[in-house]
């Protein structure tokens, strides 16, 4: 068999890895659905990876998960003799002993070095196939190698630490061919080494990001820009969450918006930031960061006008949806005060026994709940408890005038 990749497998990794920004990954995926069809192997492989979700594939080409039509896929490209799909089989342990009889190789080494040859022929995809075989040690199985191959545990080391380093060069040749996956493999083998045998060099992985997001990849654009933030470095940062949503990163327009909204590496702009959150609530309806902030700069008026059903809408999908106990304060504030929503004490209750942070206002509701016995039996005890913790906030200054300690000790409303 040919060590060469068709047409269709050729343009479909442009769209899908090399070039993921322009637009085209759907097209990409339904051209190796026909390829696949009609028997390309590679084609089966390379959609085999389009379903297994972002772990494999960039999240911004919105392609559906099936772990199940995955597997059938990546065992059809084995049968179809894609070396690639061959070496995907062995590196996600699907390749059993069946399989492998119904590859039309002879054996795991022949069909290693065809993809090492259209490895070598420059193709990116293959590069970082082939860098997994070594990062993984992959090359065991393939060439039959173990302890027992060797006359003591110094010389399986040392085999062991001349294929691992291996990956090293491919995964870099990967990298600058446009396959922007293989920088999370280069980050791990630089940060964590490999058990005592590949030394740990965190030093050079300090740029990758940074490379990959001069490349135009959104998604290293994005880890750059956290990077920097974390350095302290907002306007960089801001300038790469920028690239990032422009090329299609999710979450990016988020992360603007948070940036604007708060003044973060750039003078506030509310109303900038509430177009970006809806950018990114456009493409993800369910998005917590968004949905939160948008939710805040409703009830706020910041930025929006303001309008606390919308926010409560907002803020309640954030918790509802993706379990975020970070707007709770504002809920339990739309419930309590019948804002946007229904006046229900219970409701607020529940929002705020999820606000575990200092909030003088939250214990004032909390106090005025338990004592006046709204939703919940009348505890009053309780409720001056928390009325106390409140400190200073007026309110709860206020309503602590209306009880006191009898002779007895006990807390009662004041007559």
């Amino acid at each position: 068999m040919a060590a060469v990749l068709s047409d269709e497998v050729k343009q479909a990794l442009k769209d899908i890895y090399y070039n993921e920004t322009t637009g085209r990954g759907k097209e990409a995926f339904s051209l190796l659905e026909r390829a696949s069809e009609v028997g390309d192997g590679d084609a089966s492989c390379v959609l085999t990876r389009c379903y297994c979700g972002v772990q494999y594939v960039w999240a911004g080409h919105g392609f559906p998960e099936d772990d199940q039509l995955a597997t059938q896929l990546l065992h059809k490209s084995v049968e179809q003799g894609s070396a690639l799909g061959a070496l995907v089989a062995l590196r996600s342990g699907e390749m059993t002993p069946s399989l492998e009889k119904k590859m039309p190789f002879s054996s795991l080494q022949e069909a290693f070095e065809t993809a090492l040859e259209l490895a070598e022929g420059g193709d990116a995809f293959s590069q970082y196939v082939v860098g997994n075989a070594y990062f993984w040690w992959d090359f065991l199985r393939i060439y039959d190698k173990g302890k027992d191959s060797f006359p003591d545990q110094a010389a399986f080391k040392t085999y062991l630490k001349e294929n691992i380093s291996k990956c090293e060069d491919w995964f870099w040749k990967a990298f600058r061919g446009g396959m922007y996956f293989a920088a999370n493999n280069l980050n791990h083998y630089y940060q964590n080494g490999d058990e005592d045998i590949i030394a740990p060099q965190p030093e050079k992985a300090q740029e990758l990001w940074k490379i990959g997001a001069e490349y135009g990849h959104p998604i290293h654009q994005d880890l750059y820009a956290d990077q920097l933030a974390k350095e302290g470095r907002k306007e960089e940062a801001l300038h790469w969450y920028k690239a990032a949503a422009e090329g299609g990163q999710p979450g990016s327009w988020y992360e603007v918006g948070r940036c604007y909204f708060t003044g973060e590496g750039v003078e506030k702009d509310a109303a900038y930031a509430v177009s970006c959150f809806e950018k990114e609530l456009t493409r993800d309806s369910i998005h917590g960061g968004a949905n939160n902030m948008l939710g805040k700069a409703y009830f706020l008026g910041d930025g929006a006008p303001q309008d606390y059903a919308k926010a409560y809408h907002h803020l309640s999908t954030a918790y509802y949806e993706k379990g975020s106990t970070w707007g709770t304060f504002y809920l339990a504030k739309c419930n309590f005060n019948g804002l946007g929503a229904h006046q229900d004490y219970s409701k607020a209750l529940e929002f705020l026994n999820k606000v575990d942070w200092k909030n003088q206002e939250a214990d004032y509701m909390r106090g005025f709940i338990f004592a006046r016995g709204l939703g919940v039996p009348e505890d009053i005890k309780k409720g001056v408890e928390y009325l106390q913790k409140a400190g200073n906030f007026d309110k709860a200054k206020e309503e602590l005038l209306h009880y006191k300690k009898t002779f007895f000790g006990k807390w009662v409303r004041r007559k």
